[in-house]
């Protein structure tokens, strides 16, 4: 909105910048003028503004800039021992990124709540608890997510295939017969490939597991 951009640059000249005394403020301040932005040009010259009348948001943002510049300078007694409010809150955040940073792994009721989820899912048991929990992290990442069930509860349409493009490798002697082997074959041949596809699964999820040293969060140390 041009009126407010312009009352936006009078307030920051009158309360913060104040680069011009206040009698000679007029022009700038007159913002419903036609000559406004030729005194707002000139302005921008003034304070050596490196960017053009037409560059809003880098003016904007350098005007900004300078005004934080000036502020710390007028107040830097006031300042220089403020801490930033996201620095406040780092190792609260730290905390809730890891929210198993102070989890007690040897805590019965742990123990307990990891090994009845483990039965649950039907999930292999582990010596260290943590592991396991790792492994139902997978599990439910892969296999329980809306997104995952979703996709699993969509029906697969079959594509036609031309049985007489796939050569059998023997003859029974009856066509009827040749046809059934034909389809059973292939149907065999599909259930490899889910057979490979759950392989290759099982895999990446141990890998995923096994590939990170184990920690211990205690100690606050890495390495076996």
């Amino acid at each position: 909105d041009e009126t407010e951009f312009r009352n936006f640059i009078v307030w920051l000249e009158d309360q913060k910048i104040r680069h011009y005394k206040i009698e000679d403020r007029g022009n700038l301040r007159n913002i419903h003028s036609e000559d406004w932005p030729k005194s707002f040009e000139k302005y921008m010259k003034d304070v050596n503004c490196p960017f053009k009348i037409n560059e809003r948001q880098e003016t904007v943002d350098w005007l900004l800039g300078l005004a934080v510049r000036l502020e710390y300078g007028d107040n830097a007694d006031k300042y220089k021992d403020s801490t930033p409010d996201g620095a406040k809150n780092a190792d609260n955040t730290a905390k809730n990124a890891e929210p198993l940073i102070n989890l007690d792994v040897n805590n019965p009721d742990f123990k307990a709540g990891v090994m009845a989820l483990a039965n649950l899912l039907q999930i292999q048991r582990h010596d260290d608890y943590l592991v396991m929990l790792k492994a139902i992290r997978i599990l439910v990442q892969e296999r329980l997510t809306q997104d995952a069930i979703a996709k699993a509860s969509q029906s697969k349409e079959g594509l036609p295939v031309a049985l007489e493009k796939h050569i059998l490798g023997f003859d029974t002697g009856d066509a009827v017969i040749n046809e059934a082997a034909q389809i059973l074959r292939l149907l065999h041949i599909e259930e490899l490939r889910e057979l490979q596809t759950k392989i290759n699964e099982a895999i990446v999820a141990v890998q995923a597991i096994i590939a990170d040293p184990k920690t211990d969060h205690r100690l606050g140390k890495v390495g076996r």
